[in-house]
């Protein structure tokens, strides 16, 4: 455990402790299905503590994670009917998660789900898949990542897609096309969230003039501190309060300060720059000024890369990253809507749709 995230100040970590009372912490983005693919061959055993990944049961119970997006993701490098085994396989992995651990992991589909699994002491277990290239461009796919409960769609991943550019790829649409604006469409149809996380500002803009529902980032940071392709500029940021959106805040260190990207594009032959916690609350506090507090949540990404800010390494450094904030005067009720509160509202106004369209019904898990 990290002793880093178990220790802030007495002050700071009652107001944390009071946020976490008003709204659980709910995580936008986490990849521990797909490392657990590569290196456990899919295994849902042994997951309680010790592993070496950025994730295990002990550290999501010290980080008091209440919910998680678990990333149902393939590499953009699978395409077709590969890409889609993929996704479905990762779907089944947190299937399996919550079958083998039903007294730490619920699957959850709605903010009521979200909320009856806080109150059993349970991790609520979203999903959300990364990169509609797990689609292999079938609208039919798509209707069956909802009904298995899938809650969001990123746009593209690293490459663009058939429909849609990627922010680190070369424009190939301008944005979106035809093809692209049909399944935002879709995708608001069916309850799913639109996730702008890696895709192109001219992409995130073309689907927020399209939408009539809330967008998300699922684990984004913002250019104004750190220019990098994957975070966002501000005259998006400006647009989430009239959708209703959210950005959730990534604890990625490239995306964090320009001198970590700058090694981490380069020769890696020196240290790397350090990265901490205040870094991270630098991001959060300007998409705060920019979007407003109704418009922020967290989005860590452990396990999608491999090193963290310092007190931030493992799922247990969420209290930390809180109680830094607590120490910049946030207040409990605005640590609970960066936390979970914002995301639970988005939630709940997509809900109904995502029901009426098939995405509430439940599956015997075996």
């Amino acid at each position: 455990m990290n002793p880093a995230a178990a220790s802030p100040a007495p002050a700071a970590a009652a107001v944390v402790a009071q946020a976490l009372r008003i709204a659980p912490l709910i995580d936008g983005h986490n990849d521990w299905a797909w490392v657990c693919r590569e290196e456990h061959d899919y295994s849902v055993e042994g997951l309680e503590q010790g592993l070496a990944t950025d994730t295990d049961i002990a550290r999501l119970r010290a980080g008091q994670v209440g919910g998680q997006f678990w990333s149902v993701y393939v590499s953009d490098d699978h395409a077709g009917a590969d890409a889609v085994q993929g996704t479905l396989e990762q779907i089944d992995w947190v299937y399996r998660l919550a079958a083998r651990y039903p007294g730490e992991f619920v699957i959850a589909r709605s903010a009521a789900d979200v909320e009856a699994a806080r109150a059993d002491g349970r991790v609520a277990s979203l999903l959300g898949a990364e990169g509609a290239h797990s689609l292999n461009d079938s609208p039919a796919v798509l209707r069956m990542f909802a009904r298995l409960g899938v809650r969001y769609l990123t746009l593209t991943h690293v490459h663009n897609t058939s429909w849609a550019d990627s922010g680190t790829d070369d424009p190939a649409h301008g944005g979106l096309t035809a093809r692209g604006a049909e399944y935002i469409r879709e995708l608001n149809r069916l309850g799913m969230l639109v996730d702008l996380s890696h895709v192109s500002p001219a992409t995130a803009h073309a689907a927020l003039d399209l939408t009539d529902s809330p967008v998300i980032f699922s684990h984004s940071c913002v250019s104004a501190v750190a220019d990098h392709p994957r975070n966002v500029p501000d005259d998006l940021l400006g647009r989430l309060a009239a959708n209703n959106g959210v950005i959730m805040l990534t604890f990625v260190p490239q995306f964090l300060t320009p001198e970590y990207s700058a090694w981490f594009d380069g020769a890696r032959d020196t240290p790397a720059p350090a990265v901490t916690i205040a870094q991270v609350a630098d991001h959060i506090e300007h998409a705060r000024q920019v979007a407003g507090i109704r418009h922020i949540g967290l989005g860590g990404d452990f396990d999608g890369t491999d090193e963290f800010p310092s007190g931030l390494e493992g799922v247990d450094g969420y209290p930390a990253l809180l109680a830094e904030l607590a120490g910049r005067d946030w207040s409990a009720e605005d640590l609970a809507a960066l936390a979970g509160g914002n995301i639970l509202r988005v939630l709940r106004a997509t809900d109904a749709a995502f029901a009426a369209a098939g995405g509430g019904i439940p599956l015997l898990v075996r």
